[in-house]
């Protein structure tokens, strides 16, 4: 009987953070003790922080008189944070308060010391994980009661993504900047992991999937590239619109889980006791 495989579908440095939490996770629940899951890094996209001078530059004239930054992920807190190398409440006379979308870059922004100053900067976060996503902190904001005419708000951002939350700010009264701080360059179609792919058992696969875009890519490489369907394999996605896309491209089965890490390990769990 083969092995059940975890596809962990992250970039790589935040895959292996991952690993090494869900490998530990299966040791210490005991789930593995007949035969411990292989657990396989396929980083669908590499991220890819944009190094221009002309853009540190921009981002903090941009600051010196926003209302509001909104980082979408921790990827666009760590760009924006190697981009400018000062402190946070440096860019303007009077402290931004931050909305962020998630507990991952609400850590983020407290491994760099946001939030911990004397006079600390405001982090804006959805209460409730459920609604880690744009509509939530949407919601969040509204609970503020700001008057949003003549707000300036700055969103860092990757290349593409959505654009719901900046729309909405828009219709509200907001002027709103959006940076792009990173790009994301899809997996090599050439590059080793890809055979492993071929060599598993897709049946007894569940891939953990975090990304609608890099979902959308894995469709493309699997249409193009292989023979096997993923209609044999298991997705567990944090989100829905996630979830949708992995129905699209013909995964089996989709699990969908709470969004965070915690949720993410203890639903991947409960997978391996199937």
């Amino acid at each position: 009987m083969s092995t059940k495989t975890i596809i962990v579908t992250r970039p790589s440095g935040q895959a292996r953070q991952l690993i090494e939490v869900l490998t530990k996770a299966i040791e210490a629940s005991g789930v593995g003790k007949r035969s411990l899951p292989e657990i396989l890094s396929l980083p669908l996209l590499t991220i890819v922080p944009k190094s221009d001078g002309h853009l540190a530059d921009h981002i903090a004239s941009t600051l010196s008189d926003a209302d509001l930054a909104i980082f979408v992920s921790p990827n666009a807190i760590e760009s924006v944070m190697r981009l400018l190398e000062r402190d946070w409440q440096d860019f303007s006379k009077k402290i931004i308060p931050i909305g962020v979308m998630g507990g991952s870059s609400h850590l983020a922004l407290r491994n760099h010391g946001v939030g911990s100053e004397d006079n600390p900067t405001p982090i804006i976060i959805p209460g409730n994980n459920e609604n880690w996503d744009s509509e939530g902190l949407w919601k969040e904001l509204q609970s503020l009661k700001w008057n949003w005419q003549g707000k300036k708000v700055v969103i860092f951002k990757g290349e593409g993504g959505r654009d719901w939350l900046a729309d909405t700010l828009k219709k509200a009264g907001a002027t709103v900047e959006a940076i792009s701080t990173y790009t994301r360059v899809p997996l090599d179609i050439d590059n080793p992991a890809w055979q492993l792919v071929r060599e598993m058992d897709l049946s007894k696969s569940l891939w953990l999937l975090t990304s609608s875009e890099a979902v959308r890519y894995l469709g493309e490489v699997m249409k193009d590239q292989f023979t096997q369907s993923l209609n044999v394999a298991s997705a567990l996605c944090p989100h829905h619109n996630i979830a949708d896309a992995a129905e699209m491209i013909g995964f089996g089965e989709v699990f969908t889980s709470e969004p965070g890490d915690e949720a993410l390990i203890k639903s991947t769990l409960a997978w391996l006791t199937i």
